[in-house]
């Protein structure tokens, strides 16, 4: 970081800093995450502000006890980056069993040190660090949604007379691959069984039309006397 800092050398970074977070929150956007370009490019703006600012001051830090000014400059980006967990909190959801919008916080905080990085004049390792986030969020998407994962989700069925026993509702479920870790079934007489809930978990990679429902499971539709069949996840 020079000592002193010029108006092209602002302009430089500031456009930088611009351009690798438009293309961070354009990921997001894509992707309907609730913190997109604009949420991204704010934040990677502030950051390199507060570091302009440093920069700025710097040639009045460590004056001696008769000066008019003694100044930690480095307490303003120390601050900023505390005030990005707080809007990094509200980004994430909590949805079922898992938790939606981590990769969107940790994006903020990434575009937070990008904009240090440009904002104390640190191009090339900006630059690199900018390249390095799009090969991770775009470059690794498509392996991610390969990477067999395990998933949870809970199974409400309701029976009529003449339904299937117990038993063989446990059979068919595990016949599809998946584990009970949760069992509870109601009856109306000893030999009906009126509804059973179970919450089952089964692996599979981590794409929407995988993570739905596990393979297998709507043959149950097919049994005698269902009445209702009911998915939760």
């Amino acid at each position: 970081m020079p000592l002193y800092i010029t108006p092209s050398q602002i302009a430089v970074r500031l456009l930088l800093a611009a351009v690798a977070s438009l293309l961070l929150g354009l990921n997001r956007d894509e992707h309907g995450r609730p913190a997109g370009m604009r949420t991204t490019m704010l934040v990677t703006l502030a950051a390199t502000l507060a570091m302009l600012m440093v920069n700025i001051l710097l040639p009045l830090s460590g004056k001696g006890p008769g000066s008019f000014i003694g100044l930690d400059v480095m307490r303003l980006p120390l601050g900023v980056l505390s005030g990005i967990g707080f809007i990094g909190a509200g980004t994430i959801l909590k949805r079922g069993n898992t938790a939606v919008g981590v990769t969107t916080a940790a994006t903020l905080w990434y575009s937070t040190i990008l904009g240090f990085l440009f904002g104390a004049g640190q191009l090339y390792l900006g630059v690199a660090a900018a390249v390095i986030a799009a090969i991770i969020l775009i470059g690794l998407r498509p392996i991610e949604k390969r990477v067999r994962r395990r998933h949870t989700g809970m199974l409400t069925i309701l029976f009529a007379e003449g339904g299937p026993s117990e038993n063989e509702v446990r059979r068919l479920i595990e016949a599809c691959h998946c584990k009970i870790i949760g069992w509870a079934s109601d009856f109306d007489s000893p030999t009906h069984l009126s509804q059973v809930r179970a919450e089952i978990t089964w692996h599979a990679p981590n794409r929407e039309e995988d993570i739905h429902r596990p393979a297998g499971l709507d043959g149950l539709l097919n049994l005698p006397g269902v009445l209702s069949f009911r998915w939760q996840r």
